[in-house]
Order: C-alpha cells, then sequence, then structure tokens
C-alpha cells in the first residue's frame, strides 16, 4: 500500500529542500531551481501561490530528493 501524499504548497516544499541542504540557483517562470552542492542535485519546485501542489508531482520531488513520504511528513512537522 503506498503511503497517504499530503497536501504540501511550494513554500512548504522549499521549506523542508533549504532543511535538505538544497540552496535556490534560479527561477524560470513559476519554477525554481533548487541545488546542491555536495551531489549537483537539482530540483524544479513549481512555485504557484496558494495551490498545493499535485500528489504526482509531489511524490516525483520527493523521490527525486531522496527522502520517503514519512521522512517529507516529519521534516513537514519541523516548521
Amino acid at each position: 500500500m503506498t503511503p497517504h501524499i499530503p497536501a504540501v504548497t511550494a513554500q512548504q516544499l522549499v521549506s523542508v529542500a533549504l532543511a535538505l541542504e538544497f540552496s535556490f540557483h534560479r527561477q524560470q517562470g513559476s519554477h525554481a531551481i533548487y541545488s546542491r552542492k555536495g551531489d549537483n542535485a537539482r530540483r524544479v519546485i513549481p512555485m504557484h501561490v496558494g495551490v498545493t501542489i499535485k500528489p504526482k508531482t509531489l511524490a516525483g520531488i520527493v523521490q527525486d530528493m531522496g527522502i520517503t513520504m514519512d521522512e517529507l511528513r516529519s521534516k513537514l512537522k519541523m516548521f
């Protein structure tokens, strides 16, 4: 069974990315690009204000960040 995917806004996801040592690289339109120096990882976060990120998009971003949904939930509780 797949774990429940929480409703997350772009700003919340940015907070998690920053906690995972990603830093803002640049923005093109409504997509912000965050990168991590240690492994040259690059993640794109859609920055649509007031809108929650779609579940499949969020699942892909979380997987690309190298964390699980449970880890995402625990990081969200920190903020």
